[in-house]
C-alpha cells in the first residue's frame, strides 16, 4: 500500500481518511494476501494532516469529526488485523503519519526520516494515537517528552531508543524490507498471525480505552484560538503567536 499524495508531502487529505480503513478491511479478508508494506510516495511516508482540511476544521467540528471516526476505524483495522504489517518509511513521518507508521508491526526506516507527534505546536491536543503508541515503545517518561515539545527525532535515534525496529541507509532500505518479508514468510503463517494477536492484546486495550477522550480532546482544541492562529500563521509563513495562559 502507497500513500500517494506527494505534492503535500503525502499528508492526509478527506478522501484518503475514507479510503485507510477500507483497504486495510479488503487487505484482511484477501486470501491471496499474506503480508502488508505500507509506504509513502516520493520522499515523505505522510505528513499528518492537510492544511486544507485544517481550513475546513475552521468552519466547525463536523470535518474533524468525520476524521476522527475513520482514523479510529483504520486504526482498529490495522490492529485488529492478524496479517503482519511492515511500515516501510521512506521519509518523514509526522503527526497523524507518526501514528500510523507506529501501528504497524514492525517499522523499517531510512535513516534519514523524522518520527515525532507535533500536535502541540499547532494548538491541537496530540488526540489521534501518539499519546497510545509513543509510551508502549519507549516508556512514558520519553514519551511525554516528545508528546508535549512536539520534537522530531531521526530514525536512527528512535531506533535507539525502541520507538522503531530498524533504520537502514535509503539504498538499502528496498533489500532490507525484501529481507524481512523473506524471514517472515519462512515461518508458521497461522502461528505468526496468533502471535501478532497476542502481542497487540494490550494495544487494543489501550485503544479502546483512550481513543475517543483523545479525539474529543483534540476536537476541541481544533476550536480553539491557538489552532486557528496556527492555521492562519502557517498560511502567512510565520510563526504562531500562542496565549500565555
Amino acid at each position: 500500500m502507497t500513500i500517494n499524495n506527494p505534492a503535500q508531502l503525502n499528508a492526509i487529505a478527506t478522501h484518503m481518511d475514507d479510503e485507510l480503513p477500507r483497504i486495510f478491511f479488503e487487505a484482511d479478508r484477501c486470501a491471496e494476501v499474506e503480508i502488508i508494506v505500507l509506504t509513502g510516495e516520493g520522499r515523505a511516508f505522510s505528513a499528518g494532516g492537510d492544511l486544507e482540511g485544517m481550513k475546513k476544521n475552521l468552519d466547525g467540528i463536523e470535518n474533524f469529526l468525520a476524521g476522527y471516526r475513520n482514523g479510529k476505524r483504520f486504526m482498529q483495522m490495522m490492529l485488529d488485523t492478524e496479517k503482519p504489517i511492515i511500515g516501510k518509511v521512506n521519509g518523514d513521518a509526522v503527526g497523524m503519519g507518526c501514528t500510523l507508521a507506529l501501528c504497524c508491526d514492525i517499522v523499517i526506516a531510512n535513516e534519514t526520516a523524522r518520527f515525532g507527534d507535533p500536535h502541540v505546536r499547532v494548538g491541537l491536543a496530540a488526540g489521534d494515537g501518539g499519546a497510545i503508541f509513543w509510551p508502549k515503545n519507549i516508556g512514558m517518561a520519553l514519551a511525554k517528552y516528545f508528546i508535549l515539545t512536539g520534537d522530531l527525532v531521526s530514525a536512527t535515534e528512535a531506533r535507539q531508543m525502541g520507538l522503531i525496529a530498524k533504520a537502514v541507509p535509503a539504498d538499502q532500505l528496498d533489500a532490507e524490507v525484501e529481507r524481512v518479508i523473506n524471514r517472515l514468510r519462512s515461518n508458521s503463517m497461522v502461528a505468526l498471525r496468533f502471535s501478532k494477536s497476542i502481542a497487540n492484546i494490550p494495544l487494543r486495550q489501550d485503544l479502546a480505552s483512550m481513543v475517543d477522550a483523545g479525539f474529543a480532546l483534540e476536537s476541541i482544541s481544533s476550536q480553539l484560538a491557538d489552532h486557528k492562529e496556527a492555521v492562519h500563521a502557517f498560511v502567512d509563513k510565520r510563526k504562531p503567536q500562542f496565549r500565555k495562559n
